[in-house]
């Protein structure tokens, strides 16, 4: 089973990319036509979608990393019941697919993880702990990677398994609780921030639609050219600056 070697590094699909230079390209040559009322310029700069890639492939890769983050919270709550109920850790793991089965569908990145483990652990015989390690290292995740240094390091060196498994899961889950608050709140802020960053497309359009001859000049005249170049960087860097301001690092 071919898993994913670095989660924090996206591979788009044929599909995917094709669906992105589409939406990218069309978007851009709506935007600059806009301004500039030239098909060809519009159809140059809509080319440009291929620099916007690398931060579209961040955004997929954080997104699938936060996925993973909140189903790694439930992983934890099944181990913990299951090790409580005197449960060994590769007892625990096998269960947990079954657990979370019902919750996520077999698409889900840690239902892949765990299917992984899985036929690992029956079919190939293998320890719990290396399977856990490269799963920490591949997930790029602080929480995991505390968690199985905790697990391995009580494995290691001894001492009350279930009771140290129980107090880092409890540890983590809370820090996750609040990251999770966090987040819900400044999703709301990028929301409101992308639709006022659209707003002068908006606007323009309807001038272009109902008051053309108002704003005739603008797209007539060198000076207006200018005046058009000035406002389109002055949108881009401000949607540049949005998302930097609203992006926490947690």
């Amino acid at each position: 089973m071919d898993m994913i070697k670095d989660y924090s590094v996206y591979e788009m699909s044929d599909k995917q990319r094709w669906i992105f230079y589409l939406a990218g390209y069309t978007g851009i040559f709506i935007a600059t036509y806009l301004f500039y009322h030239s098909i060809l310029l519009s159809a140059v700069l809509g080319s440009s979608v291929c620099f916007f890639l690398p931060f579209v492939k961040k955004h997929l890769a954080d997104k699938r990393m936060q996925a993973l983050n909140l189903q790694f919270k439930d992983l934890l709550d099944s181990l913990s019941a299951s090790i409580a109920s005197g449960r060994q850790m590769e007892e625990a793991l096998l269960e947990a697919g079954e657990h979370l089965s019902l919750i996520y569908e077999d698409k889900e990145p840690i239902m892949k993880e765990l299917r992984y483990m899985r036929i690992n652990i029956l079919e190939n015989k293998e320890s719990d702990k290396p399977l856990l390690t490269d799963f920490a290292f591949r997930s790029k995740n602080e929480d995991i990677n505390n968690f199985v240094q905790v697990y391995v390091t009580c494995r290691n060196m001894g001492g009350n398994l279930e009771k140290i498994i129980l107090n880092s899961s409890e540890v983590i889950v809370d820090k996750m609780n609040i990251q999770r608050e966090i987040k819900a709140i400044t999703a709301q802020k990028k929301t409101e921030g992308r639709l006022i960053s659209l707003m002068p497309l908006l606007m323009l359009l309807m001038m272009n639609l109902f008051s053309y001859s108002y704003i005739a000049p603008l797209y007539e005249t060198v000076g207006g050219r200018i005046i058009m170049t000035a406002a389109l960087g002055a949108m881009v860097y401000g949607m540049y600056l949005m998302e930097k301001l609203s992006d926490i690092e947690l």
